[in-house]
């Protein structure tokens, strides 16, 4: 029974660094704002995922421009001996969630008061080589 799950582990852990993720906590941008960008680039390849970040001009694209170059990174330190070229990574998954609320009151007219939420997201990237995929 010991070898069986140590064959396991094994085959796990090789899975694993076909694929690496970076994630962004606490990101002061609204979740809906981040989606639209997050959106451009799931499923694409990692080098037009790029450019597309590069020259989109929402706020939330430099943040995710910078977290898809972590990502990147990440996959690069679990795998040194073959080139990010020879791989063709993509971006297998981006999932945007919602993160704390800063909760706000704005003077409203007659006496009232309006509450302002201020939001925050959650933002991780997997990335992964072609041939890993099933698209």
């Amino acid at each position: 029974m010991g070898s069986r799950k140590k064959q396991m582990a094994d085959a796990i852990k090789e899975g694993n660094k076909l694929v690496a993720f970076a994630k962004l906590n606490n990101c002061p941008t609204s979740p809906r704002k981040m989606r639209l960008v997050a959106d451009l680039v799931r499923g694409e390849k990692v080098e037009k995922a790029l450019n597309i970040l590069k020259f989109n001009q929402k706020e939330a694209s430099a943040k995710l421009e910078k977290l898809l170059l972590s990502a990147i990174a990440n996959w690069q330190s679990k795998n040194e001996e073959v080139s990010i070229e020879d791989a063709e990574l993509v971006v297998t998954e981006i999932r945007v969630d919602g993160g704390a609320m800063l909760k706000r009151l704005r003077p409203a007219p007659q006496g009232r008061a309006h509450r302002i939420r201020k939001r925050s997201n959650h933002v991780t990237i997997v990335v992964g080589a072609k041939n890993n995929t099933q698209s």
